[in-house]
């Protein structure tokens, strides 16, 4: 090889770079393989949906790619690289299947670092009839299948460890933001789920957190929950963190009892979100002004809003009761393999730009 054709030291593709990476690489797939025979033998049937989407989502801060599918009679229609099969898989429920499975390529933009890549895989499945509390046992269950999948009996990251064996801790985020950052969350919780961003405010303040004068109450939640939260969440053990606001949670149910509340729960290991799943909210009418309310942030914030998939919104009128979560595969192959970085377990990254 010439000095002018060889690669790059940092190319992934370097021959002396990918056997570095490589030993990651086959620990992935064989914990790509070993979570299907558990889906298997759970029942779950596995599904393949379109990566091209009416609607990339419509969380605020969620970005996604944009591209033009492109006629015969050469009309364009705008579409979207999904962010995640969410809306594809409530579809397929209201259809009539009861538990599913996606386990495949995502994209979202605006996302790149040590856990971040703008196209990663995701697991994503469905329990029709269950409760979610099922759903975060079987996000535990998988975890446990990674460390027996590939000998790696502690997780360890960012001079965290965690032991996916032990007993997962399960912490409400009121009783978190209390424990964790000395912030009563409640006072700034209305009893219809509404948002008292003065009363998070000052609470923030006290606690030492910086708040801008435009902050949001979900801008100074969201910085009270990284910079004070979930540093020490799934610190020696799992940590489910559960009964999210219903301001944080525009797909998810309000929890039974209190309006407060909603049924989302993350699961962490090493202070990394592993998972983030709901007890999925069935009402169109309810979802259609959560949506709503996510676009008038997202173009206060980023100038731009996302369409609205009116199918999707049909299709809950029919969905049955049912739980799901999100599992970041990617994420979960790092921890299990003691790779440092998503890019050092992906066969092929994207490339950077120079």
């Amino acid at each position: 090889m010439s000095l002018q054709s060889q690669p790059p030291a940092s190319a992934w593709w370097d021959r002396q770079v990918h056997a570095d990476r490589r030993p990651f690489l086959v620990g992935r797939s064989r914990l790509k393989s070993a979570m299907r025979s558990w889906f298997d033998a759970e029942g779950f049937i596995e599904t393949d949906v379109a990566a091209l989407a009416v609607s990339p989502g419509n969380e605020a801060h969620l970005h996604g790619f944009a591209t033009d599918l492109v006629g015969y009679d050469g009309q364009t229609q705008l579409l979207y690289l999904h962010t995640s099969p969410e809306f594809a898989c409530k579809k397929l429920l209201s259809a009539g299947e009861e538990r599913i499975y996606f386990l495949g390529p995502v994209w979202r933009n605006r996302e790149r670092g040590p856990l971040h890549h703008p196209e990663f895989t995701m697991a994503e499945w469905y329990r029709a009839g269950e409760d979610y509390q099922v759903i975060t046992n079987d996000v535990v269950a998988l975890i446990r299948v990674a460390s027996e999948t590939t000998g790696i009996k502690t997780f360890s990251y960012n001079e965290q460890s965690c032991d996916p064996f032990a007993e997962p801790e399960r912490l409400g985020v009121v009783e978190a933001f209390e424990r964790l950052a000395a912030i009563d969350l409640a006072c700034s919780l209305g009893e219809d789920g509404e948002t008292d961003r003065e009363a998070l405010a000052a609470e923030a303040r006290s606690a030492g957190i910086r708040v801008a004068d435009d902050d949001g109450w979900a801008d100074i939640f969201s910085r009270v929950l990284v910079e004070r939260v979930e540093p020490h969440l799934g610190v020696g053990r799992p940590t489910i963190l559960d009964r999210y606001p219903s301001a944080e949670a525009a797909l998810a149910r309000p929890l039974a009892g209190d309006l407060r509340l909603s049924e989302r729960f993350e699961v962490y290991c090493c202070g990394v979100e592993m998972a983030n799943g709901f007890g999925e909210l069935t009402n169109p009418a309810t979802q259609r002004t959560r949506f709503e309310q996510e676009m008038l942030e997202k173009q206060r914030v980023y100038g731009e809003r996302y369409p609205i998939d009116e199918d999707f919104l049909a299709a809950l009128s029919c969905m049955p009761a049912a739980s799901g979560v999100a599992l970041g595969f990617d994420r979960l192959a790092m921890l299990a393999t003691g790779a440092r970085r998503i890019d050092d377990i992906l066969w092929a990254p994207v490339p950077e730009a120079r």
